[in-house]
């Protein structure tokens, strides 16, 4: 068995499409050619300069050994990793079926693998840091070889996704993904999500359990809101009541369930926020999931878009780097953080 990375778009586009389908898709623009009747990888790079003229001989190289092992190289039962954009989780799932071409599907998704999700929106942080190294290569479709990663996978698999053990977390030093088929180009991180990933790790080490809400409280009392946070235990439904103003009587008024539990949320969780706003007398509600939602909470809840948001990892982050600067000097000494500047990887058809 292989572990493969397959990312779903740039800024993951195509993730919603690929969990509802099924399907992990090469996602390339303007492939509309069956990749099967390519006889070798020379093929496929001289094909692919004609289809991508103003791109450099690097890029056709790095696109054919990543093209070229989807079609070719993948069997069933080999796993694939899916990172997400959308929130900052993992999708696993496992391949039932060979390469197909669709001339009339919708570009850029003509190209397929059948696979079963037996992963779904697994937090980042159940995932050793290592392991986490190698999930983020800026490359689209590559092998995972380092870290032992098929055997703790399967580990973690047996283990109902919980998160490793620091055992398992420990055991090697950290790695990189390799690049599929005989490419030899160095595999780029993404430093943002790597830094991210730290973060995330400090966060919960130091605010776990009912403390993720203090550090939430924080965020909105830096937005401007005027917060009321229930003791630790029973909360009658909310852990914190948020309202504008210096004394929290404007608009809006929220009412903010926080949960750091380690599974995703589900909708009848969300639900209960949505009874607790008419019970507080509140006009919104937002719900902090430091792992995720499932991936039908969102689509199920297009009707409640106007009372209710949903954060995961990711907006709790991108709201904590927006305000950062206004927190609490307390929670700053809890959480120190400091910007840098680093250079932006450019792309191969520069």
């Amino acid at each position: 068995m292989a572990i493969w990375l397959v990312r779903a778009g740039e800024h993951g586009e195509f993730e919603k499409k690929c969990i509802e389908d099924k399907r992990v898709y090469i996602t390339w623009d303007n492939l509309s050619i069956d990749l099967r009747k390519m006889k070798d990888k020379e093929e496929l790079k001289n094909t692919l300069a004609q289809l991508y003229p103003d791109n450099k001989p690097k890029a056709w190289i790095n696109y054919a050994g990543q093209i070229w092992p989807f079609v070719q190289t993948m069997v069933k039962t080999d796993w694939v990793i899916m990172p997400l954009k959308t929130q900052r989780t993992i999708q696993i799932g496992e391949i039932t079926g060979d390469y197909h071409f669709e001339a009339t599907g919708p570009t850029p998704c003509q190209h397929w693998r059948p696979v079963q999700w037996i992963g779904e929106s697994i937090p980042r942080d159940h995932f050793g840091k290592d392991l986490l190294n190698s999930f983020g290569a800026f490359m689209t479709i590559c092998k995972i070889q380092n870290n032992q990663a098929e055997s703790r996978l399967q580990a973690m698999y047996k283990n109902g996704w919980k998160a490793e053990s620091l055992s398992d977390i420990t055991k090697k030093p950290a790695g990189t993904a390799i690049g599929a088929g005989e490419s030899t180009l160095p595999v780029d991180s993404d430093l943002q999500e790597l830094a991210d990933d730290g973060i995330a790790q400090l966060i919960k080490a130091r605010f776990s359990g009912h403390a993720l809400a203090r550090l939430v409280e924080g965020i909105l009392n830096a937005q401007g809101y005027t917060t009321w946070r229930s003791p630790e235990g029973p909360d009658g439904g909310v852990d914190i009541l948020a309202g504008a103003g210096p004394l929290g009587f404007g608009s809006p008024r929220l009412c903010v369930e926080v949960k750091s539990e380690a599974n995703p949320i589900d909708r009848p969780t969300v639900d209960k926020l949505l009874g607790a706003l008419q019970k507080f007398q509140a006009q919104e509600g937002l719900f902090v999931s430091w792992s995720g939602f499932k991936s039908t909470v969102q689509k199920e809840l297009a009707g409640s878009f106007f009372r209710v948001r949903l954060w995961s990892q990711k907006e709790l982050l991108a709201a904590l780097f927006a305000v950062y600067d206004k927190l609490d000097e307390d929670l700053r000494a809890e959480l120190p953080l400091k910007r840098i500047w680093t250079v932006a990887v450019q792309d191969e058809n520069a």
